[in-house]
């Protein structure tokens, strides 16, 4: 669930397609998404039992260490983009405002921290063109912890 006003349209970020847009000013530490409609996770097991490419392979997105949530009605929080220098901040399925975010601003995050542990996305980061590789789950969890400290 996307809480304050937003819009869906073309993404600033070099072939990403569509982008989310906040319509008003977002303060640092404010959630933007919060998690809902999360019936259920699932093992890695089980999402490569589904194979590559697959519908629930590309819809997933790591919730916490090995497991995973798949959402293949793609709501709008699939339109966050990736940036190794995001205003938002996942973690444990909220995203926070890292800074203050003005109004017409696209939302970003870092998808290292949605993939699985190593896992390379067939995409690089547009701005660096550097490859976006899933972070370790304990790295991942320290490094999001010690941001979302900062901001509270």
């Amino acid at each position: 669930m996307i809480i304050p006003p937003y819009r869906i349209d073309t993404a600033t970020i070099v072939e990403a397609g569509k982008g989310l847009f906040l319509e008003g000013p977002v303060k640092a530490g404010t959630v933007i998404v919060s998690p809902d409609k999360i019936d259920r996770v699932y093992t890695r097991a089980e999402l490569d039992g589904f194979g590559p490419g697959s519908p629930e392979d590309d819809a997933s997105v790591r919730w916490f260490e090995g497991y995973y949530t798949v959402s293949l009605d793609w709501p709008d929080e699939c339109y966050i983009n990736h940036s190794f220098s995001p205003n938002g901040l996942w973690h444990l399925g909220f995203v926070f405002a890292l800074r203050d975010i003005a109004p017409g601003e696209e939302l970003t995050m870092d998808y290292r921290l949605i993939v699985g542990d190593g896992e390379r996305l067939p995409f690089n980061d547009a701005a660096t063109g550097e490859p976006i590789i899933g972070l370790p789950w304990r790295e991942n969890l320290r490094t999001t912890t010690t941001a979302l400290a900062k901001l509270l």
